[in-house]
């Protein structure tokens, strides 16, 4: 009878321990996405997804994801999943992003929507709980965007992240604990952690100045003043100047505590997450999406980043330096093809006029 309460109490500590994977996209079952991916019909102009590898890659089966297709155009697609809730445990949203077209200015981030989502008018006006991923445009804004909603409004993360903006397949991860702490990886390294107090305007401050508290008037807070005894001379002049004694400081205002903060341990649960969105800009296309993955199990996101991303990244960027080298010996060829016709057009041309001279 022990040894069965043991061996069930293990079972179950085992079916605790097992990941939950709420979802796992990596578009390997050719043109059935379409239908899992939902468009929305919220505007009637909205540029095509393809399923595409690009023009490199490390395998081209396994890396093809869709690709955004047309140029200058809004997207707007949506994946539905069994809902869940995170309370207690760690919520972990984590996607690769291939910028192939070398972007000037377009998103590349998903957004989490909660289940009731109607998919078919999912619009940038279409609350969400998370948005996530990198956006670029110009040399000034290349970013990765973390935004959470709270109480009905979106707050925008106060430091500043910065994307990967180069050609290559790029893994991005957001951990969110439920400690309220959170971490942002690429490439399966962290770049950023915190929490979502400090690291966002979620809740009132905790301390306001007092709105009592006045400067005193008699308070003397420059440093230097002008000598007393020093005389003006006739010609272009500038006092002289001296230390304060009377100087008491720059006057700093006092702080209470502010009656409108409450402290909160459940910032970072959302009840029915079940819709992850596409919805973006750009302005140049080709960026391609893939291996898409929400669970609550940080080392199996990583072991699936590195199982995905990781064995891809090396024959990606080999394809890429091959394809570059071809490009450059074909243009040195096509240069040299140019000097030699361009010598030969001057020859033939110096031989006619020598005929004509005689």
């Amino acid at each position: 009878m022990k040894v069965a309460i043991l061996l069930l109490a293990a079972l179950a500590a085992q079916s605790l321990a097992e990941p939950q994977i709420y979802l796992k996209e990596e578009f390997a079952d050719g043109d059935a996405w379409e239908s899992r991916w939902i468009e929305s019909k919220h505007r009637s102009d909205y540029g095509k997804f393809r399923l595409h590898a690009g023009s490199f890659y490390g395998d081209s089966e396994k890396d093809k994801g869709i690709q955004t297709s047309q140029d200058a155009k809004f997207y707007a697609r949506s994946i539905k999943f069994e809902q869940f809730n995170n309370e207690g445990q760690t919520l972990v949203i984590q996607f690769t992003v291939k910028h192939e077209q070398n972007i000037d200015c377009g998103g590349g981030y998903i957004k989490l929507f909660p289940s009731n989502l109607d998919q078919e008018d999912m619009s940038g006006k279409s609350p969400y709980y998370i948005m996530f991923g990198p956006d670029i445009c110009g040399p000034e804004t290349k970013k990765v965007h973390v935004i959470f909603s709270y109480k009905g409004e979106n707050h925008l993360i106060k430091k500043d992240i910065r994307c990967k903006d180069d050609e290559y397949t790029h893994l991005y991860t957001l951990i969110v604990h439920s400690d309220n702490k959170y971490e942002v990886k690429i490439d399966n390294k962290k770049v950023e952690s915190g929490t979502l107090e400090d690291d966002w305007d979620l809740l009132p401050p905790k301390t306001i100045k007092d709105p009592n508290a006045k400067k005193p008037e008699d308070w003397d807070d420059w440093e230097k003043i002008n000598e007393p005894n020093h005389a003006q001379p006739e010609d272009e002049w500038q006092s002289h100047q001296i230390n304060n004694p009377s100087f008491k400081g720059n006057w700093v205002h006092p702080e209470i505590d502010n009656p409108e903060y409450t402290p909160e341990i459940n910032m970072y649960r959302y009840d029915n997450i079940g819709v992850l969105g596409l919805d973006l800009w750009q302005v140049k296309s080709g960026t391609i999406f893939d291996n898409f993955l929400i669970t609550n199990d940080v080392k199996y996101a990583e072991e699936y980043g590195n199982q995905t991303w990781g064995i891809t990244e090396a024959g990606e960027r080999k394809m890429k330096e091959k394809q570059e080298k071809e490009k450059e010996q074909k243009e040195e060829r096509t240069e040299k093809e140019e000097e030699v016709e361009k010598v030969d057009k001057h020859e033939d041309g110096g031989m006619d006029t020598h005929k004509y001279e005689l």
